[in-house]
């Protein structure tokens, strides 16, 4: 397929996240013609970001190529190029080559970007956790810095392994346990001594603020018994390459600053022209078009979706709506290719989990929130990831590395202080792994499921046809 000009009944989906990965499946089961435009050549699952970051798992296992997943997809074509433009009116995108795509439909799925809220020094200092690549530049820094105090046995200058985390929410928590885990027990092979001290702020007075209060609580109490100083109600000022500055007029320390405190629709949206609603994404109806735009809809991240309900706030940024919204657009794209209206998305609420660490995590399951915590929450929390990850490789991957880190405590330490996590050799097929580059996007680049980097290995900006294995 060349990927230019103009098909009746062809639908374009920007962003190969789970919200364009999910709508494409589903109008791939029926035969319609889809063009799935991304600029990396993979799809990344992003709730294992900070597993990537903490040596946990290799970034291969949660970044997936698109060519194996739509493999038995024979009316989906995969185009790898930078957007340089969309056009809502004519339903088209425009590459940075000057190809232009057009369609019947637009589904933007284009996802989201950290939102550094004007802190001097955030975007230029700190590690945003949004992207694979962001994951793999933050575990080579780590490891550098590691592999520095060991060399200088088993010490650090002040603040030069300690790590500041800003934001409160699952990946800031997440990423807490995970890095206060990896220091105790890089402290305890003797690598390091003293470990580096982890901490995390946030404005919010508590953590897990999508949660109930009993697991703030259980939170708060299991970071702390990791080593983990907890910082609520404190802003950050400023990030410096070797501190923090907060608004109490107090500083801290460190050459680390990982950031989870927010994010906002990739940089394409913000050319689109329709009004922009909280956190710079697209309003969307309830039945996820876009007003004024027949035959575009926006889905995942890069969406304020209606809940539903009178008065309530919209739907979080979550992974699971982000898969469901891209099925319910694919299914409303359908509806209109029968002349039958669009139906209302209604989400289905299974709930909201955080790991903490090891054997604690907090899971509040269905529309009641009923909370589990503790080991059945982590077992519950493993076994809902490793089944969420595209690829039988990747999932049982996955359990493995769990399973080794979990028995072995220092497994992770081990891997932090010499190599990078392996990937069990399954296979010597090029097209099962990702390729992944760690250059930082330039501002004006197009959109990603996340603001992750270009994939250059393959050669360029491509269009290619599933191939029918």
């Amino acid at each position: 397929m060349s990927g230019t000009g103009t098909r009746a009944d062809r639908v374009l989906v920007l962003g190969g996240g789970l919200a364009g990965v999910a709508c494409a499946q589903k109008l791939g089961d029926e035969g319609i013609d889809v063009v799935l435009v991304d600029r990396n050549d993979y799809h990344q699952f992003q709730p294992l970001l900070y597993q990537v970051a903490s040596a946990q798992l290799p970034a291969e296992d949660i970044a997936r190529p698109h060519r194996v997943i739509f493999a038995d997809y024979p009316s989906v074509s995969l185009v790898t190029a930078q957007v340089a433009g969309v056009e809502l009116a004519e339903r088209s995108l425009v590459l940075s080559d000057g190809r232009t795509l057009t369609g019947s439909h637009l589904v933007v799925a284009a996802g989201a970007r950290p939102n550094f809220f004007g802190v001097p020094g955030a975007a230029e200092h700190a590690f945003p956790l949004y992207s694979v690549a962001d994951a793999e530049r933050l575990r080579l820094h780590l490891q550098q810095v590691v592999q520095e105090a060991v060399d200088r046995g088993g010490s650090a200058e002040p603040g030069g392994l300690d790590v500041v985390v800003v934001g409160g929410g699952p990946t800031g928590v997440e990423t807490t346990g995970a890095l206060a885990e990896l220091m105790a027990a890089l402290h305890a092979t003797g690598r390091l001594d003293p470990a580096g001290k982890i901490t995390i702020v946030d404005r919010s007075p508590t953590l897990l603020g999508q949660f109930s209060s009993k697991a703030h609580d259980y939170a708060l109490g299991k970071l702390t018994e990791a080593g983990a100083d907890v910082q609520l109600g404190v802003g950050v000022t400023a990030v410096h390459p070797d501190r923090v500055e907060f608004d109490d007029a107090t500083t801290i320390r460190a050459r680390t600053v990982v950031w989870g405190g927010g994010e906002s629709a990739s940089a394409v949206v913000q050319t689109l022209g329709p009004v922009l609603g909280r956190g710079g994404r697209l309003d969307v109806g309830r039945d996820l078009t876009v007003a004024g735009h027949p035959g575009v809809y926006a889905v995942g991240d890069v969406a304020n979706i209606p809940s539903g309900e009178e008065g309530a706030p919209t739907l979080p940024q979550l992974g699971s709506v982000a898969q469901q919204s891209g099925r319910w657009a694919a299914g409303n794209i359908l509806r209109q290719l029968r002349n039958e209206p669009p139906e209302p998305f209604r989400y289905k609420d299974k709930g909201i989990m955080a790991m903490i660490g090891r054997n604690a995590a907090v899971a509040e399951v269905g529309r009641h929130r009923h909370q589990v915590e503790g080991p059945l929450a982590f077992a519950a929390w493993l076994g809902v990831h490793a089944m969420l990850l595209s690829g039988t490789h990747s999932k049982a991957d996955a359990f493995l590395s769990w399973a080794w880190d979990y028995f072995d405590r220092d497994h992770s330490a081990v891997v932090e202080a010499s190599s990078a996590p392996r990937r069990i050799a399954w296979g010597g097929d090029d097209e099962d792994r990702p390729h992944i580059t760690l250059d930082r996007p330039r501002p004006a680049d197009s959109p990603a499921p996340s603001p992750s980097t270009t994939s250059t290995t393959g050669g360029g900006d491509r269009a290619a046809r599933a191939p029918n294995r």
